[in-house]
């Protein structure tokens, strides 16, 4: 999956194998789904939307 590292202001691509996927609940109740990665020490952070957020088969972590 692409994400953009703010650091080092390029695109990067990450493997499946290094993804996380969170849900985020803010105070409205409404649910925004995220995916989370590591590149080189900066963390990766990326909006998805529900559909793409169930199609991926990665770990979910808690995302309170």
């Amino acid at each position: 999956m692409e994400f953009y590292n703010v650091k080092t202001r390029q695109k990067v691509d990450i493997p499946e194998s290094g993804l996380r996927k969170r849900t985020l609940v803010q105070k409205s109740g409404r649910h925004t789904y995220a995916v989370t990665a590591e590149d080189s020490g900066a963390k990766l952070f990326r909006f998805v939307s529900k559909q793409q957020y169930d199609d991926l088969q990665v770990p979910e972590i808690d995302g309170s």
